[in-house]
């Protein structure tokens, strides 16, 4: 039997012809070798093939892609705020809801795909590379995307056409999604208390206000369900590290920047979480008070703060990545703020700055998913761009 190179099939066929010997002990049968990538693969060549398919995607897949899905998924929520006015609402509010409510319904239902995709994917990523999630968990920068599914499910749930907030369905799923927030909670929160400030401002960075933003998330979906007090403990585990992320963050010296010049659109994080603290006290308290107004005012100011220095996101611009889709979801919270605050307003001022932020937060989503749709074979970085950019979360 002969055997070819490497990426050859090689087929070894016996000819030998013995007389009668040959007729009572017959050839044995035709054997066939597959050889992809240097491996030899007998007749479980399928199996390896599917796995030589799936490994480059999954290794190079991380967690940081579950932008897309916090995107999609506050878009969601929007265009549901937006569409279903309240009776007594303003001119330019009821004016929004002539949008069809299949547009709500077709938003929702691309969300939910998109989420169970990326979610197959990690779950392959967590089962057959275990030491790279390991790694992602281990990592100051990765772990707080590690929250981004969760917050994920929390908000595709709030906007379901399908379970009330008062169903058994819709408790128990909140449940599921609210205790992985508050594991990883623990396990960084803990890290925080017991290895003190030197250990938080070295791994400090925008990212970590995820964590933040998912109690504040989990704080909201409670309280939408009537648990007031469990709102309050996610609220105020939430709202407690905020201050003290938000100081050290505000303090951090410009020489010890945590975040590579690629991940800078991450810095809008700082607009989302004092957003959505607004909306999450809001839903406590029932109305858009002076705590509610006094974040969306926080907001509004880190807003205006970000969007005058564009130098700061040049570098990040020059080459797409997933983390583009940074720019998405902080905008998408600022306009549902601006919603609520309209709405407690009632002024034609209050509702044109709704409609701008609503407008601006479509622009960009939109604008995002075409060019994400037309880059798909860029969006997973090689090899050589990964060592690069040192894998960017």
């Amino acid at each position: 039997m002969c055997r070819t190179h490497t990426d050859t099939t090689a087929f070894s066929i016996p000819t030998t012809m013995q007389g009668k010997s040959d007729q009572q002990n017959p050839p044995p049968p035709l054997q066939v070798e597959l050889t992809v990538n240097s491996t030899t693969i007998p007749h479980d060549g399928i199996l390896v093939i599917t796995k030589s398919m799936i490994f480059p995607v999954i290794s190079r897949f991380h967690a940081g892609y579950f932008r897309i899905t916090l995107s999609l998924c506050w878009q969601t929520l929007l265009w549901k705020t937006l569409v279903e006015p309240p009776e007594n609402a303003h001119a330019y509010r009821r004016m929004l809801g002539i949008v069809p409510s299949a547009a709500f319904v077709l938003i929702w239902s691309l969300s939910l795909l998109i989420l169970v995709s990326l979610s197959i994917l990690y779950i392959l990523r967590c089962v057959l590379l275990s030491d790279m999630v390991k790694k992602e968990y281990l990592n100051h920068i990765s772990v707080n995307y590690l929250f981004a599914p969760w917050i994920s499910w929390l908000l595709l749930l709030q906007t379901s056409p399908f379970f009330s907030p008062k169903t058994v369905y819709h408790h128990v799923l909140c449940w599921v999604f609210v205790l992985p927030i508050f594991i990883l909670d623990v396990k960084i929160y803990g890290q925080w208390f017991t290895k003190g400030k030197r250990f938080l401002s070295t791994v400090a960075n925008p990212a970590s206000q995820l964590s933040v933003l998912g109690n504040f998330v989990g704080a909201r979906a409670a309280a939408h369900m009537g648990w007031r007090e469990s709102a309050i403990i996610m609220f105020s585990l939430g709202l407690v590290h905020y201050l003290v992320l938000f100081v050290t963050l505000y303090q951090r010296l410009s020489g010890n920047s945590c975040m590579p010049a690629m991940l800078r659109p991450v810095m809008f994080l700082f607009i989302a979480v004092p957003s959505m603290g607004s909306l999450a006290w809001d839903s406590i308290s029932g109305t858009f008070d002076s705590s509610s107004k006094m974040l969306f005012y926080l907001s509004i100011f880190l807003f205006l703060s970000l969007v005058s220095r564009p130098n700061l996101f040049k570098k990040s611009m020059k080459k797409f990545s997933v983390v583009w889709w940074a720019y998405s979801y902080p905008l998408t919270v600022l306009a549902l703020a601006s919603t609520e605050y309209a709405q407690e307003m009632k002024t034609t001022l209050a509702h044109l700055l709704m409609l701008i932020l609503s407008g601006l937060s479509v622009l960009v989503s939109f604008v995002l998913m075409v060019y994400t749709a037309l880059n798909t074979n860029i969006l997973l970085p090689r090899d050589d761009d990964d060592q690069h950019l040192g894998h960017v979360w």
